[in-house]
């Protein structure tokens, strides 16, 4: 009787999930393209009834490559990673909330994230400081979740290894100060969603 070999094990893969750009795509606003949501992943609010992280669009435009963005200071040892994620105004917060999505699934602790909008406050933040402000910034402080906060509590927020800021508002004058202040809050990674042009001339304002 013939031998019949041993089918061959394929390992299963220890990478991530991975984001390709698309080459020759011409698209209004870029964004990184998440994977699929893992049911275990914690998502930000309570525990009761409130409103869900808006659900990403069915159709996605794969991102193009992150704008280069000038290097911090060689003296400046504890700089944060600055990745930039180009993006209009209107698309800027769901290119934060992917960018969210694919640091958790990458196995980033949700505490270890704050994100911080220019223009209008997230849902989930304004949701949350309808229960007050006293409620709302002890979630902060309790540091196990996302937390999402408008640019004018940066100050007030306190340092996490990843900041993620939403320059969501067509035009804010005080897009110059803050983005220093949350580079100053980012212990490891700062990313930044918005006009490429605004934010280089805003983080060399803040040197």
């Amino acid at each position: 009787m013939p031998l019949i070999s041993e089918e061959p094990q394929i390992p299963e893969s220890a990478q991530g999930p991975r984001v390709t750009p698309a080459a020759g795509r011409t698209a209004p606003t870029p964004r990184p393209v998440p994977g699929p949501r893992s049911a275990a992943t914690p998502r930000p609010g309570r525990p009761g009834p409130g409103p869900a992280r808006p659900a990403p669009p069915a159709q996605r435009t794969h991102p193009a490559p992150a704008a280069p963005v000038a290097p911090a200071p060689a003296e400046n040892r504890s700089a944060p990673q600055i990745q930039l994620i180009p993006a209009t105004a209107a698309g800027a917060l769901d290119a934060a909330e992917e960018a969210v999505d694919l640091l958790l699934e990458s196995g980033r602790a949700p505490g270890d994230i704050l994100v911080l909008t220019t223009g209008e406050q997230h849902p989930w933040a304004a949701h949350e400081l309808s229960f007050g402000e006293a409620a709302y910034w002890a979630q902060h402080d309790a540091g196990d979740d996302v937390f999402f906060a408008d640019v004018s509590a940066a100050d007030r927020a306190m340092s996490r290894p990843v900041v993620v800021v939403a320059v969501n508002a067509e035009a804010d004058p005080a897009v110059a100060r803050t983005l220093p202040v949350a580079r100053d809050r980012a212990a490891a990674l700062l990313i930044v969603c918005g006009d490429p042009q605004t934010i280089n001339s805003a983080l060399g304002a803040g040197v």
